[in-house]
């Protein structure tokens, strides 16, 4: 009889999605995502230009200076990776 250890190991998976913003990315749209990242147990990342930040910090996230026209990559690693990408990237994609 063998005992398999991984069956209590918690699965994760990661998920990553462009969005192009229709609008610069200030303090509403940063504070939308804030509250977002917040409610997922996933690890969240934006990336800009270079730049990653957690976009639990709306200063983080009003930081990387996002103007409409860009492209923003929102990625996420963990359980919910595919719930909290979808949940930022309708964000980002609705920003005004």
């Amino acid at each position: 009889m063998s005992t398999n250890s991984d069956s209590t190991a918690t699965t994760t998976a990661g998920h990553e999605s462009d969005v192009v913003l229709p609008a610069n990315l200030h303090a509403r749209p940063a504070g939308q995502l804030a509250r977002a990242a917040a409610e997922f147990a996933s690890t969240v990342q934006l990336e800009y230009a270079g730049r990653t930040v957690n976009p639990a910090g709306v200063l983080a996230v009003m930081g990387l200076g996002a103007t409409a026209g860009s492209t923003v990559t929102v990625r996420a690693d963990g359980p919910d990776a595919e719930q909290a990408v979808a949940a930022l990237a309708g964000i980002l994609a609705t920003a005004e």
